[in-house]
């Protein structure tokens, strides 16, 4: 299974492809799609669908699993996020990509072992887990190849299989719950 994890920003969005198989990680590629301050938001929100449009073209990925949105404070930044998402939502709607969502707490669980863990134990765990010779930078690109992760073990497991199984919900594949 190839997977491509994403976690949704609107100057920076991280991304990792991932293959798993016979409970194996293979880190394929991962990397950051980052957009200028400063530039309008629907030139910037057009840039992050060309970029994703081009690693899905590329990378093929049989699913794609990206973070909730998830903010405590800052409602300005979260609606420009939440925007972002939405257009990375349409791009995998429009490749045919089935898309599962997973909260913070659930991508530290799947990879750490403790929902409340630190950012710098998840990149740890993620270097670990994938064999990269140092941690992936920015951080945005270590949290969707942990949000990948997640969705391999989540997604791979009998349970995770029932309970994760994609259900259309406006056009869009969403994790169940």
């Amino acid at each position: 299974m190839t997977i491509l994890g994403i976690d949704p920003g609107l100057a920076i969005v991280g991304w990792g492809v991932v293959s798993y198989a016979g409970s194996r990680f293979a880190p394929i590629a991962y990397g950051s799609a980052q957009t200028k301050a400063g530039e309008p938001v629907d030139d910037r929100l057009s840039q992050i669908y060309d970029k994703i449009s081009a690693i899905i073209e590329k990378y093929r990925p049989d699913a794609i699993a990206i973070e909730e949105l998830f903010f405590t404070s800052n409602i300005t930044t979260g609606i420009v996020v939440a925007e972002a998402r939405g257009v990375i939502l349409l791009c995998a709607r429009k490749h045919g990509i089935p898309v599962f969502e997973y909260t913070p707490m659930q991508v530290k669980q799947a990879v750490v072992g403790y929902g409340k863990a630190e950012k710098r134990q998840v990149i740890s765990m993620v270097t670990m887990l994938l064999g990269l010779p140092k941690p992936p930078k920015p951080d945005d690109t270590a949290d969707a190849l942990a949000i990948a992760i997640c969705h391999a073990h989540t997604g791979a497991s009998a349970i995770g299989q029932y309970y994760n199984r994609p259900t259309k919900i406006g056009g869009i594949c969403k994790q169940k719950r």
